[in-house]
């Protein structure tokens, strides 16, 4: 790749708009990403701006453009934005495979049904996200507290067998190191803080410096107009792409419930221990007081939590300093108190069964988090039935189920690395008690999970068989008078069958959340069986159920350690394989375009620093040049070109035609973000911008239709692409002609006439009247 030394001017003296010809065509590429390059086709290419990041790239020959415009009479000036590296150049964000929880919720936050005129319902329902994002975050902090706290130094060190077995924990066993001073209860407790403390410090770490790569970029400086509607969609307000200030102040509070998570594992078993009859007072003393401080800033946590929201019509520059460094100070010191507390000397103080307080924590957890997505889904209800929207996901209850899928990722991965801890340090099964009651159901509910999702795969695999069966004499009406070749035809039908099961993932969604809401109720249920029935009667009055339940949580471990197994596998392939990092990438592309509005330990909004990018370069050219402009946006770069357009004042909107392919804008955005992506905001978008074509293929698995009619044509949508472009063999295409699906589309010839089509829409020097705004409800203009 040929890189410029430094920044080529690409707008100096030009002539002005009355004069200019220019146009300019702007690529933006989609998941997985690619080369400037072959977006460019072209082997030198040059960096006109931007960074190693993200860039904007010209061909060499294109770089002085502007100043000949009579050279590009008839044809555009080629330009890619290159945004791949934001989510996939980097081999360590394989890891960040662990924050899939916390990633997900912040989906679901995104995800609420259109609303207009009900603020408080909105609001309500963000808060709903926020707080089960933040029980998210206590559950793994206590998944950690759980593993090196409970099983590790209380359990496994306090026994003799357990520690032998594991010399790493001999120095904090009173049987090996002769009762040493780090073998005290509290000590041990203390010392095994710094495990899941390091955690959450990491998670900090994490939040703030990707936040001050990804998104600290400012968007362009704009204040929306008199004349301009943004209430449509919020992705046109000034401060939609820049959440500095909610993300500090939630990273704030998350850090602080981490810390206070661990403090409360520390100092709750040597509280109970002075609170027995014949406890020393003064310890007694200090541990409620300890207590009182520990309740005292959790409530600020959650207040904050609650209180604040995001701002979006104005771009927000303050910080709240106080805040933010106070809470997650204020946390450690407690921590370090309750760490100091606990190593107190206690004569008679042994470590004995389970860490007090471990089943409760988690039970309270999984029953706060299924109460707060029940809430969730009637906020929802009650906001889809204010807007129906026939094409929402789930009939508004996306969110719900989304949130849902969060938790329970949650649950299952601290129940199945707890479970799966505790079998690798009790190599015999006696040596301890192992994880708390509900996280040994929590693992068990593993292979029951898969057991429904293969049913329902199965289904899936039928309708997709009879679908194809239909295809099959599609296919051949679409290409009429060609030779039959069976071979050819069922793969063709195939690939189109396969595509439209994408259709079907809110089914998926809806089946794996209910199941996991039934098995999550069940795994309540029977924790709380097994502990009021322990031992034979609980064999014998549940025999079934308990050797179910057992067979199940043994392979529920075992599942979760192949689990671990084959992530570790594929993080280190990424480092090696970067295949695999685009691979990776790929994930992340849609699961982070939207920003942290529910969790700050989700992995980091690329759209941040992408959408800006856009903004600023449609603007300042269109602003220097006077030129039209062609922005043209394949899959995920279809979605970042529509939010980038949004972002523009009406002025440069109309300047701008707009050009997507194999794009999801309402296949799935539309369907799963209605508020931000539904008709009415699609149709706006429309409406504002001089013109919009949309090409597609029934082979493509991602994009689709956008269901819009308008003065382009009799709709934006172009009728299906063929894929393949040719059924056999001819003169033209001698050999077999590929099916594309989701790729290529520039290689069909529809591409460049449709391209071409909108060139001519804009080749007026100074751009024509605008239609008259259509009636609210109608999602198409009066023809041209």
């Amino acid at each position: 790749m040929e890189h410029a030394q430094e920044r080529v001017p690409t707008s100096g003296p030009v002539p002005g708009p009355e004069r200019s010809a220019i146009a300019l065509e702007l690529l933006v590429h989609g998941v997985g990403g690619t080369t400037p390059q072959e977006m460019l086709d072209d082997p030198r290419t040059v960096r006109i701006t931007g960074d190693d990041t993200a860039a904007v790239f010209r061909r060499a020959e294109d770089v002085d453009a502007e100043s000949r415009p009579g050279d590009y009479r008839g044809r555009p000036v080629p330009e890619a934005y290159v945004w791949c590296n934001l989510t996939s150049g980097n081999s360590a964000r394989a890891l960040w495979l662990l924050l899939l929880p916390f990633m997900v919720v912040n989906l679901a936050h995104w995800m609420r049904p259109t609303a207009r005129g009900h603020r408080r319902t909105v609001r309500l329902y963000g808060l709903l996200v926020r707080l089960a994002g933040l029980t998210l975050t206590v559950l793994l902090v206590a998944a950690a507290c759980e593993v090196a706290l409970d099983l590790a130094v209380w359990q496994c060190a306090g026994t003799r067998a357990c520690a032998e077995r594991h010399s790493w924990l001999g120095f904090l066993s009173p049987e090996v190191s002769q009762n040493g001073w780090w073998s005290r209860p509290g000590r041990r407790l203390a010392v095994a803080a710094l495990v899941p403390a390091a955690l959450t410090a990491l998670l900090w770490y994490l939040s703030h410096r990707t936040w001050s790569a990804y998104e600290s970029q400012q968007p362009i400086d704009r204040r929306p107009g008199p004349d301009e509607e943004t209430g449509r969609t919020a992705l046109g307000r000034p401060g939609f792409w820049y959440g500095r200030r909610l993300v500090a102040r939630l990273r704030a509070a998350h850090t602080a419930a981490g810390l206070l998570t661990v403090a409360a594992a520390v100092a709750s078993s040597p509280a109970r221990f002075d609170r027995r009859p014949g406890g020393p007072a003064a310890l007694d003393t200090v541990g409620r007081l300890l207590e009182i401080a520990l309740v005292a800033t959790a409530v600020v946590v959650v207040w904050v939590v609650c209180r604040r929201g995001r701002t979006e019509n104005r771009v927000d520059q303050e910080l709240d300093e106080h805040l933010v460094r106070r809470l997650p100070l204020t946390a450690l010191g407690l921590l370090l108190l309750c760490a100091v507390y606990a190593g107190w000397e206690r004569p008679g103080w042994q470590s004995a069964g389970l860490l007090p307080g471990g089943g409760t924590t988690f039970g309270a957890l999984a029953l706060v988090q299924g109460l707060l997505v029940i809430a969730l889904a009637v906020v929802a209800h009650l906001l889809y039935r204010g807007h129906p929207d026939a094409r929402a996901v789930l009939r508004g209850q996306g969110g719900p189920a989304v949130a849902m899928l969060a938790c329970a990722l949650g649950g299952v991965m601290s129940g199945g690395v707890s479970q799966r801890v505790s079998d690798w340090l009790d190599g015999t099964g006696t040596s301890i008690d192992g994880p708390p009651v509900l996280l040994t159901w929590q693992a068990s509910v593993i292979p029951v999970l898969l057991l429904v999702l293969l049913v329902f795969c199965a289904g899936l695999g039928r309708r997709a068989w009879l679908l194809r069966r239909t295809e099959l004499g599609t296919v051949e009406l679409d290409y009429p008078g060609e030779p039959k070749d069976t071979a050819r035809t069922r793969r063709i039908a195939t690939t189109r069958a396969l595509a439209a099961l994408t259709d079907r993932g809110p089914l998926v969604v809806a089946v794996t959340s209910a199941t996991t809401l039934l098995l999550g109720a069940g795994a309540l249920l029977g924790a709380k069986i097994t502990e009021k029935a322990p031992g034979e009667a609980a064999q014998h009055a549940f025999a079934f159920v308990h050797g179910a339940a057992q067979t199940a949580q043994a392979l529920g471990s075992w599942l979760i350690g192949l689990g671990f197994i084959l992530f570790v596998t594929w993080g280190r392939r990424a480092y090696k394989d970067a295949s695999a990092r685009r691979t990776i990438g790929i994930l992340w592309d849609v699961g982070t375009f939207w920003p942290r509005a529910a969790h700050p330990f989700a992995p980091p909004c690329y759209a941040e620093r992408a959408v800006p990018d856009l903004t600023w370069r449609m603007a300042t050219w269109t602003r220097a040049t006077g030129g039209r402009l062609v922005l043209s946006g394949h899959s995920q770069g279809s979605v970042l070109a529509a939010a980038a357009a949004w972002q523009l004042k009406p002025s440069v909107r109309r300047r701008v035609a707009l050009l997507t392919y194999g794009s999801p804008l309402e296949r799935l955005y539309g369907r799963w973000f209605p508020a931000h992506f539904g008709p009415a905001a699609l149709s706006s978008l429309h409406h504002d911008v001089d013109c919009w074509r949309n090409l597609y293929r029934l082979t493509d698995p991602i994009g689709g239709p956008v269901r819009l009619s308008g003065d382009c044509g009799p709709e934006v949508d172009r009728a299906p692409l063929k894929d393949p472009l040719v059924y056999g063999r001819t003169a033209q295409h001698p050999l077999p002609a590929p099916i594309l699906g989701h790729g290529d589309y520039q290689a069909d010839p529809a591409f460049a006439e449709e391209r071409e089509r909108l060139l001519a829409r804009l080749r007026s020097e100074v751009p024509g009247p605008r239609p008259e705004p259509v009636p609210q409800g109608d999602s198409g203009r009066s023809s041209a």
